[in-house]
């Protein structure tokens, strides 16, 4: 599962923005064979009494956590090549504002240590994994 949070300052996305790049984040993740459930993006705007960054309030930044459990990048190539592709997604709605600060970081997670709806998720790449992806929903497998 993915997990995106997404701390932003007030302004930074309108809905149509966070409609937008949560469905692009999760087409992402379906094209390399993860159901679309698994994707979860989450925005929290926060104002700039509560943004701090190096000690300073910081009223216009975004600050993005990825979760990574389904799957785990296997080498350094596949890492800078993910962040790139974050970067790059990102991108397009965060350099339009002048000034504002902006970074992510990725972790990954053991996958022994998730449930869906109280169900221990199949393998990867596993004949369930890939019923869940088709049917898009967490079953008995």
């Amino acid at each position: 599962m993915p997990l995106w949070t997404i701390h932003h300052s007030p302004g930074v996305f309108t809905d149509d923005d966070k409609a937008s790049l949560a469905g692009e984040i999760t087409d992402r993740y379906e094209k390399v064979g993860l159901p679309r459930f698994y994707v979860v993006v989450i925005f929290r705007e926060v104002t700039a009494a509560d943004f701090f960054v190096g000690g300073v309030s910081a009223p216009l930044s975004a600050r993005v956590e990825i979760a990574h459990i389904a799957r785990h990048l296997p080498d350094s190539a596949s890492r800078r090549r993910t962040a790139r592709w974050v970067g790059d997604v990102l991108a397009p709605y965060l350099e339009r504002h002048d000034g504002l600060h902006w970074e992510f970081h990725i972790d990954e997670t053991s996958e022994e240590l998730w449930m869906i709806n109280g169900l221990v998720p199949p393998p990867a790449r596993s004949d369930a994994e890939k019923e869940w992806a088709r049917t898009n929903e967490a079953a008995a497998y």
